[in-house]
């Protein structure tokens, strides 16, 4: 029997915060394209791209309830993408050396009812020096990450401190989150022992990803 609840996104790290916390889901990744505006906020954009996720796997799956997010990084207003290559990695960490900067998740999860919202955490890096970007690099591959960092994976050589939900700059806000799955019935399975169980006749808390192919975009 599948999962009701279904994760609508490729990152691992989401993945990998909904399993410790206990949920059972299945991962199935949208066929959509993030979409980019000038016009919209922090919040708006994040919402609208997790929004567009979330409804694409929905189409599909209309009776699971499906969870998508969208996170970015933004330095005084300007939004940070992932970075095109490694060069282009180093370009935007020696950006935010030294400096506080905004990650905001935004989440859509689709039942019905559709509830969507975002998250805003600051961020604080410590002053880089090249070896210390160098050194990161080195345990870290910046380039599918919204500011070419993880804050899970070595993020303490980088960072000094974060105001908000840490979980948020990971990429999803657990706090908020489990609140919400609560309104749409669903509790941890197991929360103090997350396991990754994949026996045939076991039901599973996270299954492999699998394109959702008949999205329209």
């Amino acid at each position: 029997m599948a999962s009701l609840l279904i994760l609508a996104s490729n990152s691992p790290r989401r993945r990998a915060l909904l399993a410790e916390a206990g949920y059972e889901f299945e991962v199935i990744v949208p066929a959509v394209s993030e979409v980019a505006s000038a016009y919209l906020s922090l919040r708006e954009l994040t919402i609208a791209n997790a929004t567009r996720k979330g409804l694409a796997v929905s189409h599909v799956h209309p009776r699971r309830i499906v969870l998508a997010a969208d996170t970015l990084v933004a330095l005084e207003g300007e939004v940070i993408g992932k970075p095109r290559d490694l060069n282009h990695a180093r370009v935007i960490l020696r950006r935010l050396s030294g400096r506080t900067h905004d990650v905001c998740t935004g989440v859509c999860i689709v039942g019905p009812p559709k509830i969507s919202f975002a998250e805003i955490s600051q961020v604080r890096f410590r002053r880089l020096k090249e070896r210390d970007i160098a050194n990161y690099f080195r345990v870290v591959n910046p380039i599918d990450k919204a500011g070419a960092y993880a804050a899970q994976a070595a993020g303490r050589s980088i960072i000094a401190s974060v105001e908000g939900s840490f979980t948020n700059v990971i990429g999803l806000p657990m706090e908020r989150t489990t609140e919400v799955l609560a309104q749409f019935g669903l509790q941890p399975v197991n929360a103090s022992r997350p396991q990754l169980r994949t026996g045939p006749s076991q039901r599973v808390q996270a299954l492999a990803s699998t394109p959702c192919t008949k999205t329209k975009r």
